[in-house]
């Protein structure tokens, strides 16, 4: 983490849970404010501030407007493709903690094939940017193909990654609360 304030700003806007959510589902479709509240199950308000708050970070930008009841109301997408990684560091704690907890809601009872790995192992440069490379793909496919909520013939999947280097000495093993 360079200490950028945009930078930073995206990592803040980004640790929380719900607003992961809604760059997902802002990755396949234009969504309102009042769609992202019908999916999730959010009030118009609380969805109303959390798209302001991925506004103000740059995550979201506006895909136009339609007219709703005598009202405007704006769409808004997630530039995927234009959004910097998450760097490792120690400012990107509070990024990884929404990620875990939105991992364990994503996989909750009811999920169907897939798998979980986990692997903390020394390998050579070569491998590791190989893998590096290969994850950085399945992630490049997934948001390019990603289609509107609840499109027939599609699947909900997810797809999270955490991948980076090590220090050299690891650290002591922290306690995962059950």
């Amino acid at each position: 983490m360079t200490g950028d304030p945009r930078e930073v700003a995206s990592m803040r806007a980004t640790a929380h849970p719900v607003r992961l959510q809604i760059l997902s589902l802002l990755t396949g479709a234009d969504l309102s404010a009042a769609e992202i509240a019908r999916e999730l199950d959010l009030s118009h308000a609380n969805a109303s501030y959390h798209l302001r708050v991925l506004a103000d970070a740059g995550l979201v930008v506006e895909a136009g407007e339609e007219k709703i009841r005598g009202g405007v109301a704006k769409r808004y997408r997630h530039p995927w493709d234009q959004t910097p990684s998450v760097e490792p560091g120690g400012s990107a704690t509070s990024y990884v903690a929404a990620m875990a907890a939105e991992l364990v809601r994503r996989y909750g009872p009811g999920r169907r094939r897939g798998f979980l790995a986990d692997a903390e192992m020394w390998v050579t440069p070569q491998t590791w940017e190989q893998v590096r490379t290969l994850v950085q793909e399945a992630s490049r496919l997934v948001h390019a193909e990603a289609q509107p909520p609840r499109t027939p013939g599609t699947l909900h999947v997810n797809l999270t990654a955490a991948a980076f280097e090590m220090d050299e000495q690891p650290g002591p093993a922290t306690e995962v609360p059950a």
